[in-house]
């Protein structure tokens, strides 16, 4: 920036008196001589882009800008200062920030000026560009225009608008696919493929079609059918319409193959007339199957009309090379009699692709099995195991219990790509492969694949520390993140106690890393930061290393690592240096999903200090409320663009401060929402908006374009999901008249509907409505009335009552399916006691994992399936550990009593049981006396990975207990234990311990602080009191929360102001109700991110901005005279 002022001072500061002679026009060229009349009339961009095109061209001379200073006296045109300056900053504005105007002001350019700029936006490949003796950075000016969302937009509405009369039509495509790659899914809607071109050359149409095809999946299920409609214009044009009549079909090979993906939307009637001969070319083409293996969203109807069609051509159905050449359709194959063991094992072969299908998974497990049956002819499981493909995910656990060892060892090349097992397949099939390998070796371990996370804890604790090293840096690293705790804890304790840590830890990549204790990292030696930038920190690990190794690096150096900038602290940040400070700040900005909303609260403060005039104004949310009166104007668009990326949480979690944020946000939008354009703005802003606001403010044409972002929302209310529904059906009409793209589109929105309206889709679109219904997450009410329109919709379409015949009760009463209990998902809720009951025994083993994952059953219902459990598996003392784990919430039915007979020896059962959030303390004691029993263990024994897997069953330790815990074990396992929710005195007993391993609570550090998490809630008054305030918001927030109310008050007015925007947001009512009115005023000092003694609560010169001084969306201010325009036009295109 500084580098423009100096030329925009140069070219300011020519003589005046040497252009003060005599100027006519001749003495300019024309189109110099048209940029001139176009700054007069105020046309900046049209002058910018004429004076570009002149400057490429012979006519320009050095003296050009002088004749044209010389040509404005002439004219005696008057531009007073401030009317200039007024002119140019409206013009600058409008530019960048109201991509409306900038559309308009695009389309208002003759073609050689669209053409040039296309040229520098799209095609340059220039750095910098020069204008005299002026230079910008062209680099930095182009990233800066394609990553604002409504610049993007405008681009892309002129690119259709322009283009294709301007430019080759090759040109434009090339155009289109820059633009698109931003965000096709807002872009591209229906109405704007009706702008699409009709007439295009062959080789621009595939281009555009081809460049559709890549965009297919982030575009809407409506712009889908839009495009299809597009291409199948183009397309029946090209076919000779004398040939047509009714019994034939425009679609030929070539069409087929340049729909690709497009091609499931062709209708069932036009699929059943194409030529035979067609079909037969198009399957014949060497890439058909690589286009037939993306049609991911087929239905059954289609799909079969294509094998019926493709069968009618001459292809033998059986024949492995023709079933290669299937794709996906092979998911829908039908035809299954008399036929032989091999066919089934090729068709099975190719059904590993199958689970990419959107939905009608029932249907093709039920396929699977049927083919599976015939695979297995004359055969057994252990003959076949390696050729059935993924269809041995269907395998119930008896099946896979009577493999032999060497079978699984012979299939294990199939079994590791496998994906979709249950965890208790995993287990039984490694404990199969091992026990064949009978030692565990880094050869043998790296042949399993995602298998290696069935192997157990104590196994993985018995190997060789140099094997167990190999793995950590081989290729089997990449399933180092898919083993549950306790298993990474095995590895890293057995690495640890050979002596080999040192050079080992250097090797653990991304989030395995994290498991490595803080104790851990303090007893090793030789870290730099380029050995940290492929792994994943925790605050408390980023703290000690940035610490460490800030003694001997620059900032610059540590920073670029990413995660370590969870390690700065607030006193970091305030002893930089100013230079050190702006020229870091990238960094920090790049990362800032990896700060917490203190630390952006710190760099806040620091930029505001030292650089008021350019803070970029999303940190101004950081600051106290009255900090957002400074975002007017110009620094809106920047505010609520960098505020739709980072996300509000982030930023301040305080509900206060969130609703003065808001009420900013409406004020930036002029109080609507009117277009895509606002849409584009408020990325996920729109998320946090208030339902009255979407109400009254809020247009049809904006609803449109906001959809797919509402769809992304975490937590609507429920008022703005009514204010949402209302909306859409304003904007699609009536339920009743929904087409399957319109249902499709709407998703997870069509819970908010009445019953009858959910009925009427249900029996429309029954697959589409069961679909959506899987992606819902947490069961709320609304969700619940659109699960039991699930429920019924798959009862009723199953048909005939299946009965029972195990028990006399059962007669008359259906029992579910396992094709019902795959497709119903959390609808299996709706299932009664009685129906459990009399649920097949052979359908509950095959289908216990599923519903040990519904979340919504009651205590009745669980109960009911563990019975069921009870008779299809045996005794409980029977019970494998695999059966045990495949139960999920099952198993929280299970009595004191019924636990302490389990068989809960391996520390791997235990982990998946403490997973399970429900239990009651006395079935905690059962299970933790259960597994010291079994396992043969005291308390004092555990080792460091039994302590991780036992998680939450630690609450129920009494203080004895914990206090026979060895403390080296104790200490690798802290981090982990932090994360638990116990109750104070186990909290306290837990601080003691901590104190073996880090010292005094009172001599507790920062990264100390963060490692123990909720630990720190177990600290008495006196130790509370005696924490610096400077280490308050190093507390985590979930500790401050465990912090006992009448201890908390203990807590002083300092160190609550000091708490942190972060932790005050999580100080709890009977927390508060403690406090007295100078530590509440504290409080909400910490909410608001102000600071005691800091520049906000200062009325010096250096807190606030002078008079009339605001932020500025850019750090150059441009000067007066002629230059001033120069100056402005090319600041427009500075990056701000």
């Amino acid at each position: 920036m500084s580098r423009l002022l100096k030329m925009c001072f140069l070219l300011i500061s020519m003589n005046h008196a040497e252009i003060t002679h005599s100027q006519n026009s001749e003495d300019l060229p024309p189109l110099l001589l048209k940029a001139v009349e176009e700054v007069i009339a105020g046309k900046y961009l049209n002058a910018l882009l004429d004076v570009l095109n002149c400057q490429s061209s012979d006519v320009w001379t050095a003296d050009m800008l002088t004749k044209v200073m010389a040509y404005f006296h002439a004219q005696e045109v008057m531009f007073t200062l401030s009317s200039l300056q007024m002119s140019i900053k409206s013009y600058l504005k409008n530019l960048l920030y109201q991509p409306r105007q900038l559309l308009s002001e695009l389309q208002q350019l003759d073609q050689q000026q669209f053409q040039t700029a296309m040229k520098y936006l799209f095609h340059s490949k220039k750095e910098h560009l020069e204008v005299g003796n002026i230079i910008l950075d062209w680099d930095k000016t182009r990233e800066r225009i394609f990553q604002s969302p409504g610049v993007n937009r405008t681009l892309f509405l002129v690119t259709l608008d322009k283009c294709f009369l301007a430019l080759s039509a090759l040109d434009c495509v090339d155009i289109l696919s820059q633009v698109l790659s931003m965000s096709a899914v807002s872009y591209l809607h229906p109405d704007v493929i009706g702008s699409l071109p009709n007439l295009l050359l062959e080789d621009a149409f595939r281009n555009l079609s081809s460049l559709f095809k890549d965009l297919y999946d982030r575009t809407s299920a409506s712009t889908q059918r839009a495009l299809y409609g597009w291409m199948k214009q183009i397309l029946q044009k090209s076919y000779n319409m004398s040939e047509f009549n009714e019994s034939t079909s425009w679609v030929s090979a070539e069409s087929l193959w340049i729909l690709g993906r497009y091609m499931v939307h062709l209708p069932l009637e036009e699929i059943l007339k194409i030529s035979l001969n067609e079909i037969r070319l198009f399957i014949s083409y060497d890439n058909a199957t690589k286009q037939l293996d993306t049609v991911y969203d087929i239905t059954p109807e289609l799909a079969q009309a294509l094998l019926k069609r493709i069968n009618s051509s001459g292809f033998d159905m059986r024949n492995t090379s023709t079933i290669y050449r299937l794709g996906l359709l092979v998911c829908f194959y039908d035809d299954l009699e008399q036929m032989e063991a091999a066919v089934a094992r090729a068709l099975l072969h190719q059904m590993i692709k199958c689970n990419q299908l959107r939905g009608f998974q029932a249907e093709l497990h039920e396929l699977k099995s049927q083919l599976l049956n015939i695979a297995m002819q004359n055969q057994t499981l252990n003959d076949t195991l390696g050729s059935l493909s993924d269809a041995v995910v269907g395998l119930t656990s008896s099946q896979l219990e009577s493999l032999s060892p060497e079978a699984v060892h012979n299939a294990v090349a199939t079994l590791n790509q496998v994906s979709g097992w249950a965890k208790s397949q995993v287990m039984i099939l490694s404990s199969k492969y091992l026990s064949y390998e009978k030692v565990l070796s880094f050869y043998n371990v790296s042949q399993m694949g995602a298998l290696v996370t069935g192997i157990g804890t104590q196994s993985l604790h018995s190997m060789n520390p140099r094997e167990l090293s190999q793995i950590i840096r081989g290729t089997m690293s990449q399933y180092l993140s898919d083993l549950s705790p306790a298993q990474q804890q095995g590895i890293l304790r057995k690495i640890a106690a050979s002596g080999d840590f040192s050079s080992s830890v250097k090797d653990i990549q991304g989030a395995f890393f994290k498991e490595v204790s803080l104790s851990g990292l303090w007893k090793q030696t030789g870290y730099n930061s380029s050995m940290l930038k492929e792994k994943e920190l925790r605050s408390s690990q980023a703290l000690y290393l940035y610490e460490l190794l800030s003694k001997e690096n620059y900032p610059v150096d540590l920073l670029s690592t990413g995660q370590l900038v969870k390690g700065v602290t607030c006193q970091l940040i305030e002893s930089m240096d100013t230079d050190t400070f702006l020229n870091n700040f990238k960094f920090f900005e790049i990362n800032l999903h990896l700060l917490s909303p203190y630390q952006v609260n710190c760099l806040a403060w620091k930029f505001w200090k030292v650089s008021n005039a350019s803070i970029p104004p999303f940190l101004l949310l950081a600051l106290p409320s009255e900090y957002l009166e400074y975002v007017t104007g110009p620094l809106c668009v920047p505010f609520l663009e960098r505020l739709g990326k980072a996300g509000m949480d982030l930023l301040n979690p305080s509900h206060h401060k969130r609703d003065a944020v808001l009420q900013k946000v409406q004020e930036c939008l002029n109080s609507s929402i009117a277009d895509e354009y606002d849409v584009d703005l408020l990325g996920n802003l729109i998320c946090y908006l208030p339902a009255a606001f979407l109400h009254g403010r809020m247009s049809l044409k904006a609803m449109a374009a906001a959809l797919h972002q509402f769809k992304l929302c975490q937590e609507l209310s429920h008022e703005q999901k009514t204010e949402i529904k209302y909306k859409l059906l304003q904007l699609y009409g009536s339920s009743n008249n929904w087409t399957a793209e319109t249902t499709l589109d709407v998703g997870p929105f069509i819970a908010l509907l009445s019953k009858e309206e959910l009925n009427v889709l249900a029996e429309k679109f029954p697959d589409i409505i069961l679909q959506i219904a899987k992606t819902i997450g947490p069961v709320s009410s609304a969700e619940e009335l659109l699960l039991s329109v699930v429920f019924e919709s798959v009862s009723n379409s199953t048909g005939s009552i299946r009965l029972s015949l195990s028990r006399a009760d059962c007669l008359g009463t259906r029992a579910p399916s396992s094709n019902e209990i795959i497709k119903l998902a959390e609808a299996n809720v709706f299932w009664s006691v009685q129906e459990l009951e009399c649920m097949d025994p052979g359908t509950f083993d095959k289908n216990v994992e599923l519903l040990g994952a519904v979340s919504g059953f009651n205590s009745s219902q669980l109960t009911a399936l563990k019975e069921k459990a009870k008779q299809v598996w045996g005794s409980l003392p029977d019970w494998r550990s695999y059966q045990i784990i495949s139960l999920g919430r099952i198993a929280l039915a299970l009595t004191e009593q019924e636990i302490t007979e389990l068989d809960l020896h391996s520390i791997d059962t235990v982990s998946v049981l403490s997973q399970q959030t429900e239990w009651t303390l006395t079935q905690e004691r059962a299970i933790l006396q259960g597994f010291l029993e079994d396992s043969g263990q005291t308390i004092g024994t555990l080792k460091s990975f039994d302590l991780v897997g036992l998680g939450a069953i630690l609450c129920a330790l009494n203080s004895t207990e914990i206090k026979s815990i060895k403390t080296a074990e104790f200490s690798a396992a802290v981090a982990r234990i932090g994360l638990l929710f116990c109750s104070t005195p186990v909290l306290r007993q837990f601080k003691k311990m901590t104190e073996s391993v880090f010292g005094a609570a009172t001599s507790w550090n920062g990264s100390i602080l963060q490692e123990i998490g909720t630990i720190a809630g177990g600290l008495n008054e006196d130790e509370l009191k005696a924490f610096d305030k400077s280490l308050m918001p190093y507390f985590q927030p979930s500790a401050v929360r465990h912090i006992p109310p009448e201890i908390f008050q203990a807590l002083s007015p300092e160190q609550i102001a000091n708490l942190g925007p972060e932790n005050a947001a999580m100080v709890t009512g009977s927390q508060r109700q403690h406090l007295d009115a100078s530590q509440l005023q504290s409080l909400g000092l910490a909410l608001d991110g102000a600071r005691t003694g800091s520049p906000g609560t200062q009325s010096s010169s250096a807190a606030s901005p002078q008079e009339g001084q605001t932020p500025a969306a850019s750090g150059a201010p441009c000067l007066s005279g002629f230059g001033i325009w120069l100056c402005a036009v090319f600041t427009l295109h500075l990056p701000f």
